[in-house]
């Protein structure tokens, strides 16, 4: 007999979904992280994993920042980020989706509003969506020229809730890094979580709602949501 896909206690089912982009959309992490250990390295500096884990899911600014102040005189943050910046758009075309994203945000788009929440640069966001041949898919995009507070405060999310005249009870949020998740609970949306950057308990931890290991997974639990005798699900 088929298994059938859980269903969420408590939970509905969507009209909106908005998407974050590296590590939900694209698998992008690993070229980040490339970028950052090439340009310490070219300045002389050298970093345990650990510390470049601790920055998953925030700004690059933050961590370059954040590197010089303890490095005086070796560097400014301006100048770890051109760096960086010019490593990675020289090897972006290696990106790819990941897997399944593609398929789900067809299915989704044909069902829902959907939209796009994302630190990235407006130049990268741009770049990468034309990678993965999704960039008319959104009915509202939000990067980080349109808001100042970075993840895990809520402001992008706001942003884009607003823009797509959706209230958080019919939102959610779709992430794979522990800011995401606390800024997608502190907008008050119901999140989702994909192990694609973090583990399952740092995800829970941070708040997650729904935990998946694929956007297969995903679909199965929303149209769980969506049968008939389960609108919404009391435990």
């Amino acid at each position: 007999m088929e298994a059938k896909a859980p269903r969420e206690c408590g939970i509905a089912a969507p009209s909106t979904l908005i998407f974050d982009m590296d590590g939900v959309l694209v698998d992008s992490e690993p070229l980040h992280k490339r970028a950052k250990i090439e340009t310490f390295r070219r300045f002389g500096i050298v970093l345990p994993d650990s510390v470049y884990d601790n920055y998953k899911g925030q700004p690059d600014k933050t961590m370059m920042v954040e590197i010089v102040r303890d490095r005086p005189g070796l560097a400014t943050a301006d100048e770890l980020l051109r760096v960086k910046r010019e490593i990675f758009e020289a090897n972006e075309h290696e990106m790819q989706a990941v897997p399944g994203a593609i398929d789900f945000l067809d299915w989704a788009a044909a069902r829902y509003q959907v939209g796009l929440g994302t630190s990235s640069t407006p130049r990268n966001r741009a770049a990468i969506l034309e990678i993965l041949g999704v960039s008319d898919v959104f009915k509202v995009i939000v990067d980080s020229s349109h808001f100042q507070r970075p993840k895990p405060d809520p402001e992008v999310f706001l942003i884009a809730m607003r823009e797509l005249g959706v209230e958080p009870a019919n939102c959610w949020i779709i992430e794979d890094s522990m800011n995401g998740v606390q800024a997608g609970k502190a907008a008050g949306c119901v999140v989702v979580a994909i192990t694609t950057t973090f583990d399952s308990a740092k995800l829970r931890e941070a708040g997650a709602d729904i935990i998946v290991d694929s956007f297969a997974e995903l679909r199965a639990r929303i149209e769980a949501l969506e049968a008939p005798q389960s609108s919404a699900v009391n435990c």
